[in-house]
């Protein structure tokens, strides 16, 4: 049976998502993400599904056949805590991770409950990494490409 991604590039507006994302605090967080990721990546953001803001556009193939897209590296302001995509696959960046500051790192995403509790400058760099380790993914599996910027 054939995998089928559940989260797709969607048409809908990026800034009307976050002006609607509920309390107040983690709106105004979500917001501020969606500038550092747009500085750090250079890419159009594109909502991915309901709730997740992605930079880029990457299929993927692994030896075992399954494929899938996903955006390079991401973002979606949850109520519970901010989740980020892309900044530590496979386990990678523990060395920034090691200085971020407050944060969880779940199977595929980085946690944060707020952005008061990290350093900035180790999150941007997290970001370009991640931007940069999708190459090195595309690379390692044959099959997969980064097809453009933006999943337009």
């Amino acid at each position: 049976m054939a995998y089928e991604t559940k989260t797709r590039p969607t048409d809908d507006p990026v800034e009307a998502f976050l002006q609607q994302v509920e309390p107040a605090r983690r709106r105004a967080q979500g917001l501020q993400l969606l500038e550092i990721f747009l500085e750090e990546t250079g890419a159009e953001p594109q909502m991915w599904g309901p709730t997740i803001v992605g930079f880029g556009y990457l299929r993927y193939v692994y030896q075992t056949g399954h494929s899938g897209e996903m955006a390079r590296v991401g973002f979606s302001p949850r109520k519970a805590a901010l989740s980020l995509y892309g900044l530590t696959l496979y386990g990678s960046n523990t060395d920034l991770l090691e200085e971020l500051g407050r944060h969880r790192v779940g199977k595929g995403c980085l946690y944060l409950n707020k952005l008061e509790d990290v350093d900035l400058d180790v999150l941007r760099a997290l970001i370009r990494r991640g931007w940069a380790d999708a190459e090195a993914f595309v690379a390692a599996h044959p099959g997969s490409a980064l097809l453009r910027d933006t999943a337009t």
